[in-house]
């Protein structure tokens, strides 16, 4: 998606990207926070970075090729 003056930087939604949908949040300036348009998940820039985090778990071994399932 592209970024239309969002914030900073471009940052998906952990809530959402948990279920696998890839919405990117909005920055509100005068709260000093990012929040999602699709769901209610709001935060500021530590709590959406470590909801981030937590959500590479599940792709952490998506480039690795596996052989051997024993």
């Amino acid at each position: 998606m592209a970024q239309a003056g969002k914030g900073r930087l471009n940052y998906r939604c952990p809530s959402c990207f948990m279920r696998d949908l890839d919405m990117d949040m909005f920055y509100d300036k005068q709260k000093d926070e990012y929040y999602c348009l699709r769901c209610q998940f709001t935060g500021n820039e530590a709590d959406v970075l470590k909801g981030n985090d937590m959500c590479r778990i599940k792709y952490r071994s998506m480039l690795k090729r596996i052989t051997v399932f024993s």
